[in-house]
């Protein structure tokens, strides 16, 4: 059961593996150019597992000693895994034990994975969606580990080397446009991303866009279900 499991999750995860080994090799490189030993980006990678997170966490240890600033940027950098969680809560009944990793590793990607794949009626989804957190966990926590061991040997320009995770995110939206019918919840993602865009700038927009997502889901929920049933 669990070999079955691990073989239908792990094709899932091959896009996530080629985005997570570059971002996590550059991140264990920055660590290193910051004067960090090897030690941090792996043990980072291990316990926090934030991606951009981990990032601005090192410029938060070389900075002054700050815990009320870090703790609020923390919460501003990760608060859509709040949504991420409560799209989850329905999921995640009944896995026992494997539910408190399955509620760790919550990555982005691993999220758009578990609530989006088509998981056969043969494959334990508990072990399936276990399976795809922790081998999304291994890629982000290999890449990071040997990019602080080599990062004192190499010398290369990682500059735009992020945007690996944005084009993985819009291959994964133009694959969920094509299988679903009704695109209404697409239309709100998109239309309340612009909308908040504009009104509070690129660097402000994120939470008032999942806060206007998740009233417009709720607001719609009865008409959004009706025509998912239709189509």
């Amino acid at each position: 059961m669990k070999l079955k499991a691990f073989k239908a999750a792990f094709p899932y995860t091959v896009p996530i593996f080629a985005g997570f080994w570059f971002l996590g090799l550059a991140y264990g490189i920055y660590m290193n150019v910051a004067g960090f030993h090897f030690f941090y980006p792996m043990l980072m990678s291990l316990t926090i597992f934030g991606g951009s997170l981990e990032f601005v966490a090192a410029t938060m240890l070389l900075a002054p000693f700050a815990p009320i600033q870090s703790l609020i940027m923390t919460l501003i950098i990760q608060a859509r895994h709040l949504f991420y969680g409560i799209s989850m809560l329905d999921k995640f009944k009944g896995m026992g034990w494997k539910k408190f990793y399955l509620i760790f590793g919550m990555c982005d990607e691993t999220f758009s994975i578990n609530y989006t794949a088509d998981i056969p009626a043969d494959i334990d989804k508990g072990w399936f969606m276990f399976f795809v957190t922790l081998l999304n966990h291994v890629y982000w926590f290999s890449g990071a580990t040997i990019g602080g061991l080599v990062g004192s040997l190499l010398n290369f320009n990682t500059t735009g080397l992020d945007f690996v995770m944005t084009a993985m995110f819009v291959v994964i939206f133009m694959e969920q446009w094509m299988k679903e019918k009704n695109h209404t919840t697409a239309f709100i993602g998109l239309i309340s991303t612009i909308l908040c865009r504009v009104l509070f700038g690129v660097d402000n927009f994120m939470i008032p866009t999942m806060l206007c997502i998740l009233v417009c889901l709720t607001a719609f929920k009865d008409s959004i279900e009706r025509k998912e049933e239709l189509s």
